[in-house]
């Protein structure tokens, strides 16, 4: 059977050029899209080469010019400067002193360096050894308020002191150098140094070292500042306190104090230099013949509960012990224990 010959392979699709496609997207003819495509060409060269035809031709810059007429606005500056200092007046020409004013600290005569304590010098004095008048006065401030001055490195410490002032005052003084150490004895022979004799009182009283235990019901504010870490507002608060409840019946209602609530190392001082004495009688609360404006006071009782006393007792009857105020519902066991010692029925 003979064989047939293989087809032909078709020779590739030929680019057809661009203005083909504008003639037949458009309907041009040759000659249109021909004029169209020279068009265009002209029309980006002459967007491209027009403004640099049509750029002005920049002038020359002269510095030289603008250089001199900033010099001649300067110049002018600087000189209504100068007139307008000239013709504003001085702070002495605005602020004159008036002839044979005084000064307002007057000179104190100077005195000849000698040895001197410190703590028995006034203001006049320091200022009569060369010190400055606002800092005499601090000088005489400090030493009140720190019990007097130890030793020459606390005057050393005087803000506004002038070094030079120091340093020629210091082998003068009638004082240490420095603070002796903690536990250092003040002399050899066991006695008090001289500064310690003309120091002032301090305002701050020490505590004592050994405190004898005392009534808590019985004691003043003076003797409650007596133990470390309580001052006058702590006292006043505890004293405060007592005269509320009609008195303490054990020490731990210290806590119960405002002021004691957050510090429990203040109660343990307490408890520990206070006591209550055995068999003490508080000022009591009457629940049968008080009134409600009576027992509210109160701090135990309040409002509330002594509405809710009066109440029972107007409806049941009077109370024959301090155990029927468990009766009262909303009485809490807690409290009614807080409460019992100053219960009275009679």
């Amino acid at each position: 059977m003979p064989t047939r010959a293989p087809l032909p392979t078709p020779p590739p699709p030929t680019r057809r050029p661009a203005w083909r496609w504008l003639r037949r997207r458009f309907g041009f003819s040759r000659a249109e899209t021909s004029g169209l495509v020279v068009l265009l060409a002209v029309a980006a060269l002459l967007g491209l080469g027009l403004p640099l035809l049509l750029q002005p031709t920049a002038p020359a810059y002269l510095p030289a010019a603008d250089q001199r007429q900033l010099d001649a606005w300067a110049s002018a500056l600087g000189a209504r400067l100068d007139s307008a200092r000239a013709a504003a007046p001085t702070y002495a020409g605005r602020y004159q002193r008036r002839a044979g004013a005084a000064s307002r600290f007057p000179a104190v005569p100077q005195v000849q360096l000698a040895p001197f304590n410190p703590n028995a010098l006034s203001a006049l004095d320091w200022e009569a050894r060369g010190v400055p008048h606002f800092v005499a006065g601090r000088i005489v401030n400090y030493g009140q308020k720190a019990g007097g001055f130890r030793a020459k490195s606390q005057l050393q410490r005087i803000y506004g002191l002038p070094d030079s002032v120091y340093q020629r005052l210091a082998p003068f003084m009638q004082l240490p150098e420095a603070l002796p150490g903690r536990g250092e004895r003040p002399t050899a022979g066991g006695t008090l140094p001289a500064y310690a004799a003309t120091a002032p009182a301090s305002r701050f009283p020490r505590k004592p070292a050994h405190l004898a235990a005392f009534d808590l019901n019985l004691a003043d504010t003076t003797q409650l500042r007596q133990i470390k870490g309580i001052g006058q507002g702590r006292a006043k608060w505890i004293v405060k306190r007592r005269e509320e409840l009609g008195g303490f019946v054990s020490e731990d209602q210290l806590r119960e104090v405002f002021v004691l609530r957050d510090a429990p190392d203040l109660v343990d001082s307490l408890r520990k230099y206070t006591f209550v004495a055995p068999g003490f009688a508080p000022r009591p609360v009457h629940i049968n013949s008080g009134s409600f404006d009576e027992l509210y006071l109160h701090p135990y009782v309040r409002k509330n509960l002594a509405r809710l006393i009066v109440a029972f007792r107007n409806q049941h009857g009077p109370y024959k012990t301090p155990d029927d105020l468990q009766q009262i519902k909303l009485l809490k066991p807690a409290d009614f224990e807080q409460l019992r010692p100053y219960v009275r029925c009679d």
